[in-house]
């Protein structure tokens, strides 16, 4: 019997861990919002989230680590998002989908996406993760591709070169789509199916 009563205080002990660290992220995201990266203090943080400064040393060890896990968490949202539907049969459709994914998420969390191009050359963590899901991202533009009856391969004209090309079109795009507003952000978005579909072969 305490045993099981141990069972379920962990159970519930790692409930409030998540609520705690949930708390932490949410705040990190709007303090981007409010002072920015450089400005924003890990005091500022635990204050927002309701914890004291050691509290949060309990989940983060630092400020940049907490900007790595808010990172983390909002590429996961984008790649859950953007994953399916991009394995959709139809290319053209896949292709729409995957965009309009793409423009809801940096209409949510457009900032913290901006953050992290912007720490990815000198925050290691923050470089890797951006990459890897670059990497994903890529996998899955070749795959539409390739769906699409572009040729599979490295080469300029090959898939996966064009992938690599795409992917990196489009983060650059809505990297700059995303500090005007949201209007420029479906015009990005537009452009930017429009040229995968010509790159696919299918824009006519």
């Amino acid at each position: 019997m305490a045993g099981h009563h141990s069972a379920r205080s962990r159970r519930t002990a790692e409930r409030k861990g998540d609520v705690r660290e949930r708390a932490i992220l949410d705040t990190c995201e709007a303090l981007l919002a409010q002072k920015g990266y450089d400005a924003m203090a890990v005091g500022d943080i635990a204050q927002g989230a309701g914890i004291t400064r050691g509290a949060l040393y309990f989940y983060f060890g630092s400020k940049k680590e907490v900007v790595t896990a808010l990172v983390a968490r909002t590429v996961e949202h984008l790649w859950e998002r953007s994953r399916v539907t991009a394995e959709t049969e139809d290319p053209r459709q896949a292709i729409a989908a995957a965009m309009q994914r793409t423009v809801e998420l940096w209409n949510e969390h457009g900032l913290v996406m901006r953050t992290a191009i912007d720490l990815s050359l000198t925050v290691p963590e923050i470089g890797e993760l951006w990459s890897r899901t670059a990497d994903l991202f890529i996998t899955a533009i070749t795959a539409v591709l390739e769906r699409a009856g572009v040729e599979a391969g490295t080469e300029p004209e090959q898939a996966s070169a064009m992938a690599r090309a795409l992917c990196w079109m489009i983060e650059r795009t809505f990297y700059h789509a995303s500090q005007e507003s949201r209007e420029k952000l479906q015009k990005a978005s537009s452009t930017c199916e429009h040229i995968w579909l010509i790159s696919a072969g299918l824009s006519s």
